[in-house]
């Protein structure tokens, strides 16, 4: 079996935990701080602040900013849920805009019309890996005084125009065991804002400035110096990884080229960092996973089900028409993807899709007059 995702994980990350081990020093640490000064200096951030997941990172945010009932937040709902119920966890609404039909990011077009005297922040995702269009998204956040907070969960070390995600307002980065960099579990808080660092620095650790004189409401949201030391090691091999995952999407993409299918698309001015391939098959999605899975191929499915249509966000009342995202929904698959994926195994996966397709996927007069309908 060909997994769709695997760890890059090897003698230097269990060096690095067994450090941590021995040195009897396990909870946040200088290890943290380290990770924490790197990606900032990475990322070109004045501040990096580490916490226990992608998740808790955005709720921080928005916590931070002193989002509540009444507030509003522009964002997708082709996404996974935290996007979402990190905004519903200070009481605020989620707006959902649709997607581009290439891209699959936030269609930044439509963000002005959604925007009310409630709004006050854009929350672009950086879907699979590649940036949302930041120039027309911060212009639009400029010019009617908001916020932006970027789901760059999944883009470590993409670029927009040169500038890597997370430095374009408040963002929140995942170290999720199967991300682009990881840390089994973890998260990476990045803003320029000195007040809301200082805050979420202390949200993170039970509201203490020093032990036991609690400052404010805060929680049990930091990393131990374990995770620290392997996001430490994968940050080291960040940038390595990033080539070989772009030298087997380019493989695929060669593989691809004459199938009726939509391969990822990266506009000029951005770097896909493809921490997911995911391609559109056409309609008959669900059939061409199960043969896929007959011969033994990892597939994902991202996100079958929009987060608008989850049944809590519906009981909420939140409602959204949005049709890419609908059709998004049903088409989309996401193959193998890592950077120890073998060439033997990739041309296995690319002689598995081009089998499955077949005749399967919608030529490409159809494909081109549904994404010209949509648009």
């Amino acid at each position: 079996m060909i997994p769709q995702v695997r760890p890059d994980i090897g003698d230097e990350e269990i060096a690095a935990v067994t450090d941590v081990l021995r040195s009897g020093m396990v909870a946040q640490g200088r290890r943290v701080a380290e990770l924490e000064e790197r990606w900032a200096d990475f990322i070109g951030t004045k501040h990096a602040i580490a916490v226990s997941n992608g998740t808790v990172a955005l709720m921080s945010i928005y916590a931070g900013m002193g989002l509540g009932p009444g507030d509003e937040v522009i964002t997708v709902s082709h996404t996974f849920n935290a996007t979402v119920s990190a905004i519903l966890f200070t009481g605020a609404t989620p707006v959902f805009v649709d997607i581009e039909p290439d891209t699959w990011v936030i269609d930044a077009k439509r963000i002005e019309a959604a925007i009310t005297s409630r709004t006050r922040a854009i929350c672009p995702v950086h879907l699979f890996g590649l940036p949302a269009d930041m120039d027309m998204i911060r212009a639009i956040a400029d010019r009617h005084g908001l916020a932006v907070v970027e789901d760059a969960c999944q883009s470590h070390g993409a670029e927009f125009r040169g500038r890597k995600t997370g430095s374009f307002g408040h963002a929140a980065f995942s170290l999720y065991g199967t991300k682009n960099m990881m840390t089994g579990e973890g998260g990476l808080i990045t803003t320029d804002d000195d007040r809301l660092a200082d805050w979420i620095r202390l949200y993170r650790n039970q509201g203490m400035s020093r032990r036991y004189h609690h400052d404010i409401l805060g929680y049990n949201f930091r990393l131990t110096d374990l995770q620290a030391a392997l996001g430490l090691v994968q940050f080291a091999k960040l940038e390595r990884n990033t080539e070989r995952r772009r030298r087997i999407a380019r493989r695929y993409d060669a593989g691809f080229a004459d199938l009726a299918i939509q391969t990822p698309v990266t506009p000029e001015g951005r770097t896909h960092v493809f921490h997911q391939y995911t391609i559109d098959v056409g309609r008959e999605r669900d059939a061409i996973v199960d043969e896929l899975a007959r011969n033994e191929i990892g597939v994902g499915v991202y996100y079958p089900i929009p987060v608008h249509r989850q049944p809590y966000v519906q009981e909420l009342g939140i409602e959204a028409d949005l049709p890419v995202t609908e059709r998004t929904a049903g088409r989309t698959l996401s193959l193998p993807m890592f950077p120890g994926l073998a060439e033997s195994d990739q041309d296995e996966v690319i002689r598995a899709v081009r089998s499955a397709v077949g005749d399967r996927a919608p030529n490409g007069a159809e494909r081109s007059a549904v994404t010209a309908a949509v648009r």
